[in-house]
């Protein structure tokens, strides 16, 4: 087996991954992610932001559990964190996964347009996955065989008020991709069925 590693991250070939999913949590100081979303991560490979942190307070919380990727939302422009990258292209045994803050949603717009921005934002590249988040909506959309998966809000779902929102998992291995979403409950996480 051969060995992936990157700053952050060791990766060994052909060992199955699971990554956790996150984005536009919009936390301000330590102590305000709700609790079951520390718990569903629990045991998870890796921890991906999807961008709106607003606080490099959430990402040491974060990185207590499992290593952290984040690509920079348009509200943490200005925040001075070296964790926090415009967008992020990483490769596991085989497989490209593209993250970024700012995506249009899959489901709504046509093939040609979306294939067209995955290639004006990763130009160079060809991802199998493309991770985003930003419109604080959930999803799991497949176009042209790239699968692309938005966490959603865990704090601020579909843009409303404050409560219990939704978290997403990458599961990765000998050269397959699932997506799951998970909705955040009183009395832990449920796997939302697609």
């Amino acid at each position: 087996m051969g060995i992936w590693y990157a700053e952050w991250f060791v990766f060994v070939s052909g060992e199955a991954m699971r990554i956790g999913l996150i984005s536009d949590t919009h936390i301000s100081k330590p102590g305000e992610l709700w609790p079951q979303a520390f718990d569903a991560f629990d045991g998870v490979d890796a921890i991906w932001h999807a961008g709106d942190v607003w606080s490099p307070a959430l990402l040491d919380e974060l990185e207590a559990i499992a290593p952290v990727r984040v690509a920079r939302g348009n509200g943490d422009l200005g925040q001075v964190d070296s964790r926090l990258e415009d967008q992020c292209v990483m490769t596991f045994d085989g497989m490209t996964v593209a993250m970024l803050h700012d995506f249009p949603t899959p489901a709504h717009r046509p093939a040609e347009l979306i294939l067209d921005r995955v290639r004006q934002r990763f130009p160079g590249v060809s991802p199998d996955v493309v991770v985003y988040g930003h419109t604080h909506i959930e999803g799991i959309d497949h176009v042209n065989g790239l699968l692309f998966v938005n966490p959603g809000s865990p704090t601020l779902p579909h843009n409303k008020s404050l409560r219990l929102g939704t978290i997403g998992f990458l599961n990765l291995g000998d050269g397959l991709v699932d997506g799951e979403l998970w909705q955040l409950t009183d009395g832990g996480a449920e796997r939302i069925r697609e």
